[in-house]
């Protein structure tokens, strides 16, 4: 089995890649990537040191995938993955639109004409944000979670976001794209015979990824908690109880590769992937942990809320327990124990993250 990875030098696509060739026997992996992300270049040497082939090159451009080999899968990792694209300032709402939306026309003709299947690692803010911020919440603690003794919306309950939680706009720009391209992603499978699977991810988190306020997060707070670099808990009172979950790449690949070798042509195609209520955590409980592992270093309340933020966000695995037999296995603060000891070796990181 042959896999192209769009976006294959950024964290998911490049720790995606070397999962597949270090634990399953006849999988190669090729990708592409434009390197614009700073710190890219990073991971192209080490993927090319593997003998991964890399090739340079825009998808937004149909012309650069001619000289891309034929493949038997193609797993999407290429976006601009800040919730915040196209509105903080630092890029524009038309960026946002040809990375994530646009350039996945090119992607998909790719795999048509290769009679290849299709992965696309969506994302969970394509839930409403509305909805998400009236879901019925407590303080437990340092943390928001769900109150069990008030009515549920549809598609959330204890175990997480499922995927018939609400899409009602706004989800932002960034979530728009990733909405829209699941739809045409699924159209095109059923009008071209292709097989499609569309992963909702939750916040993937690991050694080596490049963090940065808006994306990353428990990256950048481990790399900025060891530095002391200045820290906010933005909105909800800046008193970091906004929680998020989530998981290892390495875990995700687990999935992917399970879904490619299945045989079923219908049923669900849709699934959400996270590190689901086991691996949540809040911002502050992060801190209690970089506190413990690196000494005090307090963050500074802002409660001024930023556009997008949600105060808690986590993904419902049963339904790729169900038919995949899959769960995260790392657990959260073993993940945070990896990104420590990688920010202890690599004290240039944030620099090299473009902060």
């Amino acid at each position: 089995m042959k896999v192209l990875i769009t976006g294959i030098c950024g964290f998911a696509g490049s720790t995606l890649a070397e999962s597949l060739i270090e634990h399953w026997e006849n999988i190669a992996v090729c990708g592409i990537d434009n390197l614009v992300r700073p710190g890219s270049e990073t991971n192209r040497r080490r993927l090319t040191s593997r003998g991964i082939e890399v090739f340079h090159g825009d998808i937004r451009m149909a012309s650069d995938f001619e000289v891309l080999p034929k493949v038997d899968w193609v797993i999407d990792a290429a976006a601009n993955p800040s919730v915040l694209a196209g509105i903080n300032g630092k890029g524009s709402s038309r960026q946002v639109l040809e990375h994530n939306l646009a350039s996945l026309v090119n992607v998909l003709e790719f795999a048509k004409i290769h009679r290849a299947g299709f992965i696309l690692l969506s994302s969970s803010r394509v839930y409403s944000i509305r909805a998400l911020a009236e879901l019925p919440l407590r303080v437990a603690g340092n943390a928001f979670q769900l109150d069990p003794l008030r009515p549920l919306p549809p598609g959330v309950s204890t175990c997480g976001i499922s995927p018939e939680f609400s899409m009602e706009p706004p989800v932002s720009l960034y979530g728009a794209t990733k909405l829209a391209s699941e739809t045409v992603a699924l159209d095109f499978g059923i009008a071209f015979d292709l097989p499609v699977w569309i992963d909702r991810c939750g916040v993937l988190a690991g050694p080596g990824q490049f963090g940065t306020p808006d994306q990353g997060i428990f990256s950048y707070w481990v790399n900025a908690h060891l530095r002391r670099r200045p820290l906010r808990y933005i909105g909800f009172e800046g008193l970091g109880r906004q929680v998020r979950d989530a998981f290892h790449p390495r875990d995700l690949a687990v999935l992917l590769v399970s879904q490619m070798r299945a045989s079923r042509a219908g049923g669900r195609r849709v699934y959400t992937a996270g590190g689901g209520p086991e691996n949540a955590l809040s911002l502050a409980q992060v801190n209690e942990w970089c506190d413990t592992r690196f000494g005090s270093h307090a963050p500074q309340p802002d409660p001024c809320p930023r556009p997008y933020d949600v105060p808690w966000l986590v993904m419902d695995n049963r339904d790729a327990r169900r038919d995949f037999a899959w769960w995260p296995r790392t657990a959260l603060r073993d993940i945070l124990e990896e990104i420590a000891l990688h920010a202890e070796a690599h004290q240039d990181w944030l620099e090299l993250s473009g902060v």
